[in-house]
């Protein structure tokens, strides 16, 4: 069974090595894509030293769900992996955590929630654990999730709102001892709490409608 790794990635050259050298010794893992968002830093370069990992470059910035769905575009796997490009603690038993309840067929996606990370990030997805950006899903779903409105929603809201409305069948997977970097570390509290307050109105939106 082939099974495609995507990890979008902006600016991320500080922590991307850590999560692509975890990928890489997964048995699992048939194929890895990493889409460099238009970063402004060494990303690329980092990437690039991976002779097994696939580099798809975009010449600007376009958001995660764009680079997601450019990472899918080049996909022909029978599942396929997301995971973020800054989580701290990831480890080969939490990709085949994530991964084994869709190899199985026991559902159509997972949604990997942190805990025993960090209390900051265990808490966020305490609050909204559908809003998780490290999932698995069966391929057929590709065209529907290339085709999500993200107009006024961020990827994971989107893909939230995608499974309630289509009844897909998933499973929450616990991820111990795993987080990510947070925004305000990554861009500084003025600029994170701005991000930050975007996401919690995505949130808000989500719940309503």
């Amino acid at each position: 069974m082939k099974i495609s790794a995507i990890i979008p990635a902006y600016n991320e050259e500080k922590r991307i090595e850590k999560v692509l050298n975890t990928i890489v010794t997964s048995f699992l893992i048939t194929d890895i894509v990493v889409v460099d968002d238009g970063s402004q830093d060494h990303t690329s370069a980092i990437v690039s030293k991976y002779d097994d990992v696939k580099l798809i470059k975009l010449d600007k910035n376009l958001g995660k769900a764009e680079a997601i769905k450019t990472g899918l575009a080049y996909c022909n796997a029978e599942v396929v992996l997301l995971l973020d490009a800054d989580l701290v603690g990831l480890t080969t038993t939490h990709i085949e955590n994530l991964l084994y309840p869709v190899v199985n067929n026991e559902v159509e996606m997972t949604i990997g929630i942190f805990q025993s990370g960090r209390l900051i990030t265990d808490l966020a997805q305490k609050i909204a654990p559908n809003l998780s950006g490290q999932r698995a899903f069966r391929s057929n779903l590709i065209p529907e999730i290339m085709n999500l409105n993200m107009t006024g929603y961020n990827l994971e809201v989107a893909l939230s709102k995608f499974v309630k409305n289509n009844n897909i069948k998933t499973k929450q997977i616990m991820l111990k001892d795993i987080s990510h970097v947070m925004k305000e570390e990554k861009l500084g509290l003025s600029k994170g709490m701005i991000w930050r307050l975007k996401m919690y109105k995505d949130i808000i939106k989500h719940w309503l409608n």
